[in-house]
């Protein structure tokens, strides 16, 4: 209850530009570098998912031509 008494006193410029400004150069790095990590993640997951599904596609094709001819 107190901040919230603190900031009514307070122009809107400094609710709305200032502190934001202020958090963002404090803690900039840290919102960075977890963004690079999720991104990162992110692009290792997509990177899985689509050796996995070729995976899957190549077994696929050459089970599917070796079941077929019935030489083995």
């Amino acid at each position: 209850m107190a901040v919230r008494e603190i900031f009514t006193g307070m122009p809107w410029w400094v609710k709305w530009i200032a502190v934001p400004a202020i958090a963002i150069v404090v803690f900039g790095g840290l919102i960075i570098s977890l963004l690079a990590f999720v991104i990162g993640l992110l692009f290792k997951v997509l990177i899985f998912v689509a050796l996995v599904g070729g995976l899957i596609y190549v077994v696929r094709k050459f089970t599917a031509s070796s079941s077929s001819r019935g030489d083995w």
